[in-house]
């Protein structure tokens, strides 16, 4: 820790096990402490700037990655389920809720007449390209106390993290 950081609750914690337990590293304890707690206030203000359009995070979601997917804006829910990692149950009662706030509708699938496909209405992609940007204001406001090289180098960093986890 440079002399110009504040130290935090993590340093605490990590401290307490180094007296306790001093024979252990908890550098890994910190970091993915740190990450933990970054994650849970973000997360908080994620959810109240997507409050403002009337979204859930998860909502938020199934309107991005529709919104991603391509001109048409569609998927097929089995599509939709996937990406997001989500049970069908589960992204039912998701498109049940946007398609009654008119944000997406079923539609028939053009190449399949047993199938649906979910589509962005033109008010859904009015809200989630309002909501995406909100959304990345207050992200950059986040990582604005990083010098660009940090961000990248964090970005970097986490990217080889990530990668590593999901190895395992």
């Amino acid at each position: 820790m440079t002399a110009s950081q504040d130290r935090d609750h993590v340093d605490l914690i990590t401290e307490q096990w180094n007296v306790e337990r001093p024979e252990l590293d908890t550098v890994p304890m910190a970091v993915f402490g740190r990450i933990y707690r970054i994650t849970r206030l973000m997360g908080d203000r994620m959810d109240r700037t997507y409050a403002r359009f009337g979204l859930s995070r998860g909502e938020f979601d199934v309107l991005a990655t529709l919104r991603r997917a391509g001109e048409d804006h569609d998927l097929s829910p089995s599509q939709l389920s996937t990406r997001l990692m989500l049970t069908t149950g589960g992204m039912t009662g998701r498109l049940d809720k946007l398609e009654r706030a008119g944000l997406v509708e079923r539609v028939p699938d053009p190449t399949d007449r047993r199938a649906l496909r979910v589509q962005l209405t033109g008010h859904g992609l009015e809200v989630i390209d309002e909501a995406v940007v909100a959304g990345l204001d207050v992200q950059a406001a986040a990582v604005a106390a990083l010098t660009p090289e940090q961000t990248a180098a964090l970005d970097d960093a986490l990217r080889v993290l990530l990668a590593a986890s999901t190895d395992q």
